[in-house]
């Protein structure tokens, strides 16, 4: 690793380099504090637009997107109690009553600062914990992968969706629709209806944009006539440094809502809006005084925005060492990593190791970068938040899925897929159906059948298919992972019913 820390840091500093982490971050910026716009849509919109980047110019301008629009959401949330990203719903908690009782500044203030810290914190897990585990992912086999990925479906499907059944049908729709094209190990091809453009399976790219962009667009017409009172504010003098020490003066806030973030990132499926609850929820507990929460406490949004933004690298964690996003952003950017032909695992440390340490330590400046953009631009991203009209906006965004669906192999079959898939998931919104769940269903699928007929085969060899999945110990670890997930909330349901009889 030490070998190329000096390098990626030179690697940053390149004017190139600079330029789209500094793009990354203010459109980042921009993205998340228009309400109806995500992390997740921008990235999936750009993504295709990355594939004719050298690998580590489309990285670090992704990477920038994401820590910029996590960030973002805390202005609409602050100033018209609407979360730009889910993300900020815990810091509309306190950051609106706040604005309320004229300290919107002092709110901006802090959750600006409390991003920084968060976000520096969750890149120094990234760098330490990655490289390690990355190496432990050598010892994974067909078995093992195989485990792998029902762990990571069972979690995001329970986590990412209202309804657990309504998770799990999702995962499966997503497998489902993996298995479309030629088998991987036999050969076979499969549900392609005589269709050739079939054969090569479902495009990756062209489906997240359609499940995470279109369904957005639409969400987007419906609230057309939708307006929004913000909250005027003006800066004031020492601010940055009253906020400054009152967060000095509360280390373990700032440092247990990082570690929650971290942790809830590294889980996958959980995402920014359950790290945000979750340190929400532990700040007041911890609180020696609760009841001043919901009511324009500094302490309810450095808590929210020092979580959400230390989740960000937290979940690049599992993504950049076994190959499971730890959000939904994180799903998306693995399509970029793939469409690189670099995949998740010990090779991203040994023979893409320039370009994944470049993008790591280019996560350090672009939360760094969050301090200036984020505090001197409010008045400008405030104003965005009410003058870019819907005619305007949800066309261009249709115009750049269909630019980007179109442009990976120059197939017009890619739009139709996309737009295929965004009905299907503006339909499975209304219906309750979360887009996560199907999205790693179709990330997760070929991974899953190559694990699961390559174990079949060494087990027929082995003269025991049995002792090949259910007696390996990375196996037997992941399936008791694989379980307990699954059966948690059940669990936690019925241990909520006995509490309360």
């Amino acid at each position: 690793m030490q070998t190329y820390v000096w390098s990626s840091i030179f690697n940053i500093f390149q004017p190139i380099n600079l330029m789209f982490i500094i793009l990354g971050v203010g459109s980042g910026i921009i993205v998340g504090a228009l309400p109806g716009l995500t992390a997740t849509m921008a990235i999936a919109l750009l993504v295709p637009f990355t594939f004719a980047m050298a690998p580590t110019h489309g990285l670090v301008l992704l990477g920038g997107i994401y820590v910029g629009a996590i960030y973002g959401g805390c202005f609409s949330a602050i100033l018209i109690n609407t979360p730009g990203t889910p993300s900020a719903i815990a810091t509309t908690f306190d950051g609106y009553p706040m604005a309320k009782k004229g300290e919107a500044y002092r709110a901006i203030v802090a959750a600006t600062i409390s991003s920084v810290i968060g976000g520096l914190i969750g890149v120094f897990f990234l760098i330490f914990l990655s490289p390690p585990l990355s190496r432990a992912s050598l010892k994974f086999g067909p078995p093992e992968f195989f485990w792998l990925t029902a762990f990571g479906l069972t979690i995001i499907a329970t986590l990412a969706s209202k309804s657990i059944l309504k998770g799990l049908i999702g995962g499966a729709f997503g497998l489902l629709v993996s298995t479309i094209g030629i088998s991987p190990i036999g050969g076979s091809v499969r549900f392609t209806f005589g269709t050739v453009s079939l054969q090569g399976g479902i495009g990756l790219i062209p489906a997240l944009i359609g499940f995470f962009c279109i369904p957005e667009v639409l969400g987007m017409i419906e609230r057309k006539g939708k307006h929004y009172n913000v909250i005027s504010y003006r800066t004031q003098k020492n601010i940055i440094k009253n906020v400054l020490l009152k967060l000095l003066k509360k280390p373990i806030l700032v440092l247990r809502s990082a570690i929650i973030g971290t942790i809830v990132g590294i889980i996958p499926g959980a995402g920014g809006n359950i790290a945000g609850l979750v340190s929400y929820n532990e700040a007041v507990r911890a609180s020696k005084h609760p009841q001043k929460f919901g009511r324009g406490i500094i302490d309810g949004v450095i808590a929210s925005e020092t979580s959400n933004n230390a989740e960000v690298s937290g979940s690049l964690i599992p993504l950049l060492t076994l190959g499971i996003p730890g959000a939904p952003p994180a799903a998306v950017l693995l399509g970029a990593l793939l469409l690189q032909g670099m995949r998740p695992g010990a090779d991203l440390f040994t023979v893409h190791a320039s370009v994944t340490y470049t993008f790591i330590f280019s996560l350090i400046l672009s939360n760094i970068l969050i301090l200036p953009m984020g505090i001197y631009s409010g008045k400008l991203v405030s104003k965005l938040i009410t003058n870019i009209p819907v005619a305007f906006l949800a066309p261009l965004v249709v115009f750049l899925t269909i630019i980007g669906s179109f442009s990976i192999h120059n197939n017009i079959f890619d739009v139709y897929v996309m737009l295929f898939f965004g009905l299907i998931g503006y339909v499975g919104k209304k219906a309750g159906f979360g887009p996560g769940p199907i999205v790693l269903g179709i990330i997760l699928g070929k991974i899953c059948e190559q694990g699961l007929v390559q174990s079949i085969l060494m087990g027929k060899a082995a003269g025991s298919i049995f002792k090949i999945f259910f007696t390996r110990p990375i196996s037997l670890i992941l399936i008791f992972l694989t379980i307990t997930s699954a059966g948690w909330p059940l669990i936690r349901k019925y241990l909520g019913g006995t509490k309360k009889r």
